[in-house]
């Protein structure tokens, strides 16, 4: 079975599972996205993977991990999703030590949080993405260019932050404001709101 590249295009707040999340992979070489449904605390932990400017003052659960794993010379060199069961998703990390590879079994929001912060490629069977990949509508722009639009339980996941930007009243604050609202966030461990403030940051 060939091996299908994938990368990470976004997480959206999933309506009908109430504290769950959906990370959506896309296909390297192709259009396909693979939606995975994760928890809340993956899905924060893959957040601040992704954005590079938000340093927790304390190590989260999968930093834990990388820096053991640094110290014991471990490394992770890919993820590889390898199973769909009832809509359940398995994944293995191909780690290596001493030039000795191992395999060793992960949930794959767990997985994909660690790849990210190896610098791991993601792959999936392209089985699985005939199965479970999905095409999202593409709406043309003003400039012409394209843009995904990541329907997830009919929810879009930008309107969902600007929903929430907007329920807690951060469109009224200044630049400065929302910086030392970000510094308390990431201060206060609040990581998915320090995320949510980020982003407005960086629209000004």
């Amino acid at each position: 079975m060939s091996l299908v590249r994938l990368n990470i295009k976004g997480i959206s707040y999933s309506q009908t599972q109430n504290g769950a999340y959906a990370l959506i992979l896309n296909e390297v070489d192709g259009d396909r996205k693979l939606p995975i449904v994760i928890g809340a605390f993956e899905a924060q932990s893959i957040a601040i993977a992704l954005e590079k400017e938000i340093r927790p003052p304390r190590p989260l659960t999968h930093d834990l991990f990388k820096n053991f794993a640094d110290r014991f010379d471990i490394v992770v060199k890919q993820v590889i999703i390898h199973k769909l069961v009832d809509g359940v998703f398995y994944s293995s990390l191909i780690c290596e030590r001493d030039k000795i590879e191992e395999i060793i079994d992960a949930r794959t929001s767990d997985a994909i949080a660690l790849a990210l912060r190896f610098q791991a490629p993601i792959f999936t069977y392209k089985n699985i993405l005939d199965k479970a990949g999905i095409y999202l509508k593409v709406n043309p722009k003003k400039d012409d260019e394209a843009q995904d639009s990541i329907l997830v339980d009919d929810l879009i996941a930008e309107e969902i932050e600007t929903a929430v930007i907007e329920k807690e009243g951060y469109k009224d604050k200044s630049l400065e404001e929302l910086k030392k609202l970000l510094a308390e966030a990431v201060k206060n461990e609040d990581y998915e709101m320090a995320a949510k403030l980020r982003d407005e940051i960086s629209k000004r």
